[in-house]
């Protein structure tokens, strides 16, 4: 395989990494269906992707089959904390793709690897964040031109870019695949359910049996977090500002509080809102001694870090992603994961089994927006109904599983208006 430009933390974790690629691989077979079809079809080819993505072992099946289909990509993080450096390894030495990504990361290189990604040029961008979009918006607003489209895998990429669109500043048209039915209902509710979970119980080892959860945010990923808490014994106190999820909260049989309750009596604290400063300085100071804080939303900013940092007289690393505070009175609270995303940073992140559906959606909107690119307006698109229910069909298909089809009659009785009681 020839040598392609790429900066990872050390390309002899390679086989290790191709070993987890083929594993997951056996997982994914609805995308290993679409490879199949574009190494056939060529529908990307002679494209420039640029991805911004969690280097994962998922992600690697993503770009190889982006690759298979005839796209040049290149691949950098989406987050400093989620790459995996052995499958960042392999992705380059098995499979020729240049990838820009180290697992830790400070601020300084994971911006020079999203210029690395931009200076690529991209034709399709594609997004976990609105980072390479943003980029090319703030820094490289003449690259714009040359860009078909781009998509987005996250509710707050999704966010930032119906701002942009709203202030009439989107330059090139978005495939909003977080909006794709087989994405939300399942990645983000599944997925972040059960990796949330396993990341906070890797990082800490505690029992959620008896445990008081708080959940801040009751969006597809809070719902995903507080079901599975919930199933494994936690009492579980969902927070929330929109009065319908909080009202599904309650039908759902969790307690509903502010935050500023849920502080005083939770031990575990995990939000999952895509906004800023979800838990403050006010929280945290009436905090029991020992409580656990976490995010699972896409940005660090969730929590109030330089707050806690402010009212700390001393910290340390414990276990691996837990850091303990200890405050002015002698209470501690421990952050995972530096308030990055819990379930990438001190684990592995979405089954394949779900990631199949996802990146099954990246592909194929990939490929609608390299076929439609000349009608399509800059603004922000949801993926298209026939997509989404394409890769349901697919995904029931490889689980073995058949459905009913509506006779003539019925969908004759559905269709009009005539036939009553």
């Amino acid at each position: 395989m020839p040598e392609v430009p790429h900066e990872v933390k050390d390309i002899g974790l390679a086989p290790k990494g191709k070993l987890k690629i083929e594993l997951i691989e056996k997982r994914m077979p609805v995308l290993a269906s679409i490879r199949r079809r574009f190494e056939k079809e060529q529908p990307l080819k002679g494209t420039r992707l640029s991805a911004c993505l969690h280097v994962t072992t998922e992600t690697a099946n993503l770009v190889r089959t982006l690759k298979a289909g005839g796209a040049d990509v290149v691949l950098c993080a989406s987050n400093p904390l989620s790459t995996q450096d052995d499958t960042a390894a392999s992705l380059v030495a098995d499979y020729g793709i240049s990838v820009y990504a180290i697992k830790g990361e400070d601020n300084d290189t994971y911006y020079r690897h999203i210029k690395a990604a931009v200076d690529h040029h991209p034709q399709v961008t594609m997004d976990d964040g609105a980072d390479v979009i943003g980029f090319v918006h703030s820094e490289r607003p003449e690259q714009a031109g040359e860009i078909l489209g781009g998509t987005e895998e996250t509710t707050t990429g999704v966010i930032r870019l119906k701002s942009m669109e709203a202030d009439g500043v989107l330059k090139f048209p978005v495939v909003a695949v977080n909006e794709a039915n087989t994405k939300h209902l399942f990645d983000n509710r599944y997925g972040t359910g059960q990796s949330t979970i396993d990341g906070i119980i890797r990082a800490t080892n505690v029992l959620l049996a008896g445990m008081e959860v708080a959940v801040c945010g009751y969006g597809w990923c809070g719902r995903g977090v507080a079901m599975r808490a919930k199933g494994m014994g936690a009492r579980v106190t969902v927070v929330e500002v929109d009065p319908l999820r909080a009202l599904e909260a309650v039908m759902d049989g969790y307690e509903v509080t502010p935050i500023a309750e849920a502080a005083r009596h939770c031990e575990l604290f995990v939000t999952a809102t895509g906004d800023k400063h979800v838990i403050r300085g006010e929280h945290m100071a009436v905090m029991r001694d020992g409580a656990i804080i976490c995010n699972t939303g896409h940005f660090n900013v969730e929590i109030d870090i330089p707050a806690l940092e402010n009212m700390s007289s001393g910290r340390r690393l414990v276990r691996d992603f837990m850091e303990e505070f200890t405050l002015e009175d002698g209470r501690v609270i421990y952050l995972l994961a530096e308030g990055r995303l819990v379930n990438l940073s001190a684990a592995e992140g979405h089954p394949g089994q779900v990631m199949d559906m996802s990146f099954a959606n990246q592909a194929l909107a990939a490929e609608f927006i390299v076929g439609n690119s000349k009608s399509l307006e800059n603004k922000v698109y949801s993926v298209p109904v026939d997509i989404d229910e394409h890769i349901a069909a697919l995904k029931l298909e490889t689980m073995g599983i058949r459905i009913d089809k509506l006779t003539a009659e019925q969908q004759k009785y559905l269709a009009s208006w005539q036939e009553g009681t």
